[in-house]
């Protein structure tokens, strides 16, 4: 009988045969192992994205979600609520300027980099991305020097969760607490002295008289670190592996850096880091057969819909001039990721940094550690190894 646990460090490791089986069998499965539904086939969910009225995210949007955090981020609202988070929010990421951020994240990537210059063998993971994701993080949201280290292994904990208990255990909750007391103090600082970040931004962020208030302005950037260290670094590290699995793109992006872009597209359907996202029915639904009811929480799996071959043809192969339009690696509809501009951006940016000091090398592990994550999927490690 089938069965589709995605806790189960198996689903980690290849969550895609799973997938399959639940496109062509099970469209609308029953999970007993998440207590959800499962929704998998690219047209159901981008359904069920534009249909946030009946999918919605106000009670949260992490398959296990963190307490007290639904209802105040952009990810865990719906609209008219949503799109007042957004347009506030947006409004301090269209004055942190992304052109203003292209030095910076270039001068990272090349800082980060250099050491490995002499290394025959390194982890990518702890070597190259997760320093230079925090540098960005930094660097963007403003968050003060010397705490890179503790703010990256308490996000990266915060969206772990437990394989056996398919919960949150205290370690993780731990971490979330840290995260907030750490944000409640950035915010006092920057709105004492306001500096030219995302923080000082959002914090005194208006719109015709209208403010975020405490709550949002610390859950927002609680969420913005915990995002900004898995989606960024976690993504880096899926590319990372797409190019040393795919020998033939990666000479072809090194020869021709302009590549790259429409690389970063095709990685994002084929291995994107944020592999599933939850809502709550607000009413009956009926889909292939089945009906699920109103108070029902159902798993969009972003990261089927991206190997559908009802959309995408000979899904299976990596094809860095397929150029994927209407991928679900940033989400979508509503809840389309705010930060897409920054992130493609920096992994451009980082591989073309990366590939100047490192530009050919090999996958050395042949079974990758995974995080223990229901929602994303990165590897723990990532051992490369010079060709």
């Amino acid at each position: 009988m089938f069965s589709f646990d995605p806790y189960s460090p198996a689903v980690d490791a290849d969550p895609f045969p799973f997938y399959k089986a639940l496109r062509d069998e099970h469209p609308c499965f029953w999970s007993k192992e998440a207590n959800m539904w499962v929704l998998s086939r690219y047209a159901d969910l981008v359904t069920a994205l534009n249909d946030w009225q009946t999918f919605s995210s106000a009670k949260g949007n992490l398959m296990t979600e963190l307490p007290n955090r639904a209802g105040a981020t952009l990810g865990t609202t719906d609209p008219p609520r949503h799109d007042r988070l957004r347009g506030l929010i947006q409004h301090a990421f269209m004055k942190r300027n992304l052109e203003s951020l292209a030095e910076p994240v270039r001068a990272a990537a090349a800082e980060v980099a250099a050491p490995l210059a002499g290394e025959k063998q390194f982890d990518f993971i702890e070597d190259f991305s997760a320093k230079f994701t925090v540098k960005v993080l930094f660097a963007v949201l403003g968050l003060p020097l010397g705490d890179e280290a503790q703010v990256r292994e308490k996000a990266v904990m915060m969206v772990q969760s437990d394989p056996r208990t398919r919960a949150k255990g205290p370690e993780h909750i731990a971490a979330y607490n840290w995260m907030q007391e750490y944000a409640a103090g950035v915010i006092a600082e920057r709105r004492r002295n306001p500096q030219n970040d995302l923080i000082s931004h959002f914090s005194m962020a208006e719109i015709d008289g209208d403010r975020l208030d405490e709550r949002e302005v610390l859950l927002t950037t609680t969420t913005l670190i915990m995002a900004g260290v898995e989606s960024l670094g976690g993504f880096l590290g899926m590319f990372a592996l797409n190019m040393a699995d795919h020998a033939d793109a990666r000479r072809q992006i090194v020869a021709n850096p302009a590549l790259l872009p429409d690389a970063v597209e095709e990685s994002l359907r084929f291995n994107t880091s944020a592999q599933r996202f939850r809502r709550c029915l607000t009413r009956d639904h009926a889909l292939h057969g089945q009906t699920m009811k109103q108070g029902d929480f159902v798993c969009l799996a972003y990261g089927s819909g991206n190997r559908d071959e009802r959309q995408f043809p000979d899904p299976d192969r990596y094809d860095i001039a397929r150029k994927p339009k209407g991928h679900l690696g940033f989400g979508g509809s509503v809840h389309a990721c705010l930060g897409t501009a920054i992130a493609r951006m920096s992994v451009k940016v980082a591989f073309e940094e990366f590939h100047k000091v490192v530009p050919d090398y090999r996958r050395v592990q042949e079974q990758l550690p995974w995080m223990p994550s229901s929602t994303f999927r990165s590897p723990l490690r990532l051992e490369l190894a010079r060709v």
